[in-house]
């Protein structure tokens, strides 16, 4: 019976082998036709040194992705640990039906950076070119070389492996907010 119990509680808190790591949040910025749309991405890793390239994964049927499409140009935004409150307007609400540019003018939350409206107070953002598109099931995978980048804050907010957000700054870190329950 003990062990039965172990078993279930292990199961219950038990999260699929991908969603496990501790990622960085990232907010990717899309420009098309002078407008600005923004989403949250966590699948995002740096695949070489010496030609600096990112892959970032996108999910299926977005507004960043109908961007992406028509547009050679983004920036990568890495969110401070104080940016969490921007995961719930830029990750769960649809570009299409909710401008988050409004709402992020609204509350003063942008600045030009190298001609393109982009997050005020992100831990480091990079200027991106689109090499590559490929379809992988919900996301698709861009391959980017990055034209510039800025390092601004090591404070950096994360994923933890429950989904929710994770805050890494000279504090401890804690929870604070879910970003998708599935």
């Amino acid at each position: 019976m003990y062990q039965q119990k172990q078993k279930l509680m292990v199961t219950m808190t038990m999260k699929k082998a991908w969603n496990i790591a501790n990622l960085p949040v990232y907010s990717l910025a899309t420009y098309h036709k002078g407008v600005v749309n923004m989403n949250i991405c966590t699948y995002v890793t740096a695949v070489s040194m010496t030609l600096k390239l990112f892959a970032v994964a996108v999910y299926e049927n977005t507004k960043t992705l109908d961007n992406l499409r028509d547009s050679d140009i983004a920036v990568l935004q890495l969110l401070a640990a104080e940016q969490y409150p921007l995961v719930r307007k830029l990750g769960q609400q649809s570009g299409f039906e909710y401008s988050k540019i409004d709402y992020l003018n609204r509350r003063k939350l942008l600045e030009q950076w190298q001609s393109y409206p982009v997050l005020k107070n992100v831990s480091a953002r990079f200027l991106l070119h689109r090499l590559e598109q490929i379809p992988t099931g919900d996301h698709h995978l861009f391959l980017f070389e990055v034209i510039k980048s800025q390092s601004l804050s090591l404070n950096h907010l994360q994923s933890n492996t429950y989904g929710s957000v994770k805050l890494f700054a000279d504090e401890p870190a804690r929870t604070c907010q879910r970003i998708r329950s599935k």
